[in-house]
């Protein structure tokens, strides 16, 4: 009986996937970035994003990415009995490589999507500019982070528009509960 059912299942696959929709394209974009952190005030620094996408399908559509991106973030703390003000700041070098999953509304050549899914971010450097006490508590940054995103976007033509939020589901440094978030609004362009 499960072979049965596994094979009904590989052929609805495959006989989905032939008329899949398949779309590639170049995508870059600006990152506005904070780490979350305890006990400290953080503000948020502007980054960029570059890089490629896949779409798998038109109705429901599956959107894997691989693309370079800088993010991070500015950090104030109180220090010596709340009479001196240490700043920080730190910022990532990542490749990032988000697994959405969307739905789109509207034409192939006009359409809003939404879609939202698991991003697994590789952080490649990390450049640290801190003060005071604050530096031993910001220098264990791990080496890479799981996060999801959330998003919408607007198709016109070949032209792609996406605005989206990213959040940490991991630490990305264990002092502070520190945890990567970001909105993003990226410009792709598909190539076929």
């Amino acid at each position: 009986m499960k072979k049965y059912l596994l094979c009904i299942t590989m052929l609805v696959a495959g006989a989905i996937s032939a008329k899949a929709q398949v779309t590639v394209g170049a995508k870059a974009g600006v990152n506005f970035s904070k780490i979350n952190a305890d006990n400290v005030d953080e503000s948020s620094i502007t980054g960029y994003q570059i890089g490629a996408f896949a779409r798998l399908g038109s109705d429901w559509y599956f959107q894997p990415e691989l693309y370079l991106a800088s993010s991070g973030g500015k950090f104030k703390t109180e220090d010596n009995n709340n009479t001196v003000t240490v700043d920080g700041k730190v910022k990532f070098t990542t490749l990032n490589v988000p697994l959405l999953i969307g739905k789109t509304f509207g034409s192939e050549d006009l359409n809003l999507r939404l879609n939202a899914g698991p991003v697994y971010t590789y952080i490649m450097d990390d450049n640290r500019n801190l003060g005071g006490n604050i530096s031993d508590a910001f220098n264990n940054y791990k080496s890479s982070a799981l996060g999801y995103q959330v998003g919408g976007g607007i198709d016109v033509g070949k032209i792609s528009i996406d605005l989206r939020y990213e959040g940490g589901l991991t630490k990305v440094n264990d002092y502070f509960d520190q945890r990567q978030n970001l909105w993003s609004l990226a410009v792709g362009f598909k190539i076929f």
